[in-house]
């Protein structure tokens, strides 16, 4: 007898494309809800690590030019006003407003150096939202894809309970396609979350050390336009 049940459990697929197919339609909504939101935090986080890598990259050589000993004017000339990279955009927003500042007869207006401070402050916060945007998404999948998961596990384990109880049977050909059907939600549960959790805590961590360089070049530059503005 005990060979016979081996048998056929033994011809049972337990692929995960056949678990898949033979799970009820609750838990392959759950399957497909755990696979979808781990794409998605895989799309975002090699779009991060793109992103952030070109931004290293461009603040890289924008700090090279910008302390090469070229006129400030002269750099400014070069980017433009409106330039893509993040380094220079705060440069462009802070080089602006010293121009705005400025009377027709060459005279400072009045509070330049604080408005020149908020020009920056502003552009760093753009730059920093555009760096932070999507990472709520790593947060959320990587906290809820577990309990996500666990939701399908208790509902194929309840169904592989109901299974046996109307088949009178508890032969391990019963028992285990259900099982191996909850417990492989719980598997993608884990699968979005553990990637999510890991990847959110490095590119936070890349995010807030991009924009600290931005926080200091602000205020290194302000320092430079104080002394221009004491002088």
């Amino acid at each position: 007898m005990e060979t016979e049940v081996l048998a056929v459990a033994h011809e049972i697929d337990f692929s995960m494309w056949a678990l898949f197919m033979r799970a009820t339609l609750t838990v392959k909504l759950v399957m497909i809800v755990l696979v979808l939101s781990s794409f998605w935090s895989w799309s975002i986080i090699i779009q991060k690590f793109i992103t952030y890598r070109k931004a290293r990259a461009e603040a890289e050589w924008f700090d090279r030019a910008f302390w090469s000993g070229e006129p400030l004017d002269a750099l400014y000339e070069q980017i433009g006003a409106e330039p893509e990279g993040q380094s220079q955009k705060i440069f462009a927003a802070g080089m602006t407003e010293w121009r705005r500042s400025h009377k027709a007869d060459g005279a400072l207006i009045a509070g330049a150096h604080s408005r020149i401070d908020r020009s920056m402050d502003v552009a760093i916060s753009k730059e920093a939202d555009k760096l932070q945007s999507g990472l709520q998404v790593l947060a959320t999948v990587g906290s809820t894809t577990p309990f996500i998961g666990l939701f399908g596990t208790v509902i194929g384990i309840m169904n592989a309970f109901i299974e046996i109880a109307e088949q009178q049977n508890t032969n391990l050909a019963v028992v285990a396609p259900g099982i191996a059907e909850a417990l492989l939600a719980t598997g993608l549960g884990l699968l979005a979350a553990i990637p999510a959790v890991i990847f959110y805590n490095k590119l936070s961590a890349d995010s807030e050390g991009l924009v600290a360089g931005y926080e200091a070049f602000a205020d290194e530059f302000s320092t430079i336009l104080s002394r221009q503005l004491d002088s």
